[in-house]
């Protein structure tokens, strides 16, 4: 009798232990709709859920990277537009004076410097332009400006150098998917796959036979001396043709900088001024620096001036052409990362609504098991009350 009242008890007290720890989980679940709330409640799903949650939070990672890449193509495209604005101003300013519109001399022309002058600070500003504390244009050297500018009292700005880094800063916005989020200047503002240089002017100054390795545009002096020799110059030192003993054919003459130009002098007749091209360079800033000191420039005849004012309207319109190539560019990749952004979101909302599919309670279910667990409960109550006060009594005739 004592063993069979003990297994009884054991069993009465086991099954009221798990019918309470099922109501306990029932009521828990219910009380935060999850049902799920610890690995234990179910090991496989609660993988499955680990695996997603860390899918949704790398998911949301590249969201976020999206959006700050995606801003800074915008700040990007922004910069360009305006300094495309501002070159079409130029180009209509000078093409005014060559037309006649405005006159190169005079008050108007000094207006027409004025306003170069006032581009170029605008066009150094958008250059050295930030998004959230880093540079756009200074490629993975985002902390530092891109651009350094040296001054003249007199004349303004005389030269804008870039000091960026020359490494592109990309970004991966998806597994497997990259994209450059800060540009390199040089190959926006700037082209450097020089050709033979051009000279224009009356000099007689003629291109040589060595490889030059100055850009964009340059400014040939011819002078002459009291010994009645000429001088040439293109900035840095002076070369003096009456003492100069080798190559006349092939003069190397050197700017402020070291670059050299080579010059064919044997049939130079005259002093005067040479603007020197060298196609397939350019610098958006060299070639305003270049337009305000030829308004400066007083010695130049109307045939010379209208010369070189053509020739610099003509590399206005290919820099014009080139930022608004790279506008364009910027724009297809902002379109593309707009893309990508909202199909990463649709995966990331299939991928919290698995989530919550896993963890979420049926809260309905939960009543109906919860009410049969709780009667379950107080049956076994009852059962064990009427089975734990039976006596030896209740088993005789």
């Amino acid at each position: 009798m004592g063993g069979t009242l003990d297994k009884i008890y054991n069993n009465t007290v086991y099954s009221l232990y798990l019918n309470s720890k099922s109501i306990s989980t029932l009521q828990e679940q219910s009380s935060t709709g999850s049902r799920i709330n610890r690995a234990s409640d179910d090991p496989t799903s609660s993988y499955q859920v680990l695996g997603l949650q860390s899918q949704s939070r790398e998911l949301k990672s590249y969201i976020d990277i999206i959006g700050t890449v995606s801003s800074t193509l915008t700040m990007t495209s922004t910069a360009l537009q305006r300094i495309g604005s501002v070159l079409t101003e130029i180009k209509t300013s000078l093409t005014g004076v060559l037309s006649g519109t405005n006159s190169g001399n005079g008050d108007s022309g000094n207006i027409l410097i004025e306003v170069v002058n006032d581009a170029l600070e605008e066009l150094v500003s958008k250059a050295n332009s930030q998004n959230a504390g880093k540079y756009l244009f200074g490629g993975s050297d985002t902390n530092n400006k891109p651009y350094a500018v040296q001054y003249d009292s007199e004349k303004g700005i005389t030269s804008v150098n870039y000091t960026g880094s020359q490494t592109k800063l990309t970004v991966e916005v998806a597994p497997g998917v990259s994209t450059t989020s800060y540009q390199i200047g040089e190959e926006y503002f700037s082209c450097d796959q020089p050709q033979t240089p051009v000279f224009f002017g009356d000099t007689g100054a003629k291109v040589g036979k060595g490889n030059a390795s100055v850009s964009a545009t340059v400014w040939l002096d011819v002078t002459q001396d009291a010994d009645g020799h000429y001088n040439l110059s293109i900035g840095g030192d002076t070369v003096d043709l009456g003492s100069y003993t080798g190559d006349l054919t092939n003069v190397p003459v050197s700017d402020a900088d070291g670059n050299v130009l080579y010059v064919d002098a044997s049939a130079i007749s005259k002093t005067g001024k040479n603007m020197i091209t060298v196609p397939g360079t350019y610098d958006i800033f060299n070639i305003l620096i270049s337009v305000r000191d030829l308004m400066q420039d007083k010695s130049l005849s109307a045939t010379q001036l209208q010369t070189y004012q053509n020739e610099l309207i003509n590399m206005i319109e290919d820099v014009y052409s080139q930022i608004v190539s790279q506008q364009t560019a910027v724009g297809s990749k902002s379109a593309f990362l707009e893309d990508l952004n909202k199909t990463i979101e649709d995966i990331n909302y299939n991928t919290e609504d698995q989530t919550t599919l896993l963890q979420q309670a049926d809260i309905t279910q939960i009543s109906i098991d919860l009410a049969r667990r709780q009667t379950l409960y107080e049956l076994t109550l009852s059962v064990a009350g009427k089975l734990m006060s039976m006596s030896l009594l209740d088993y005789m005739d």
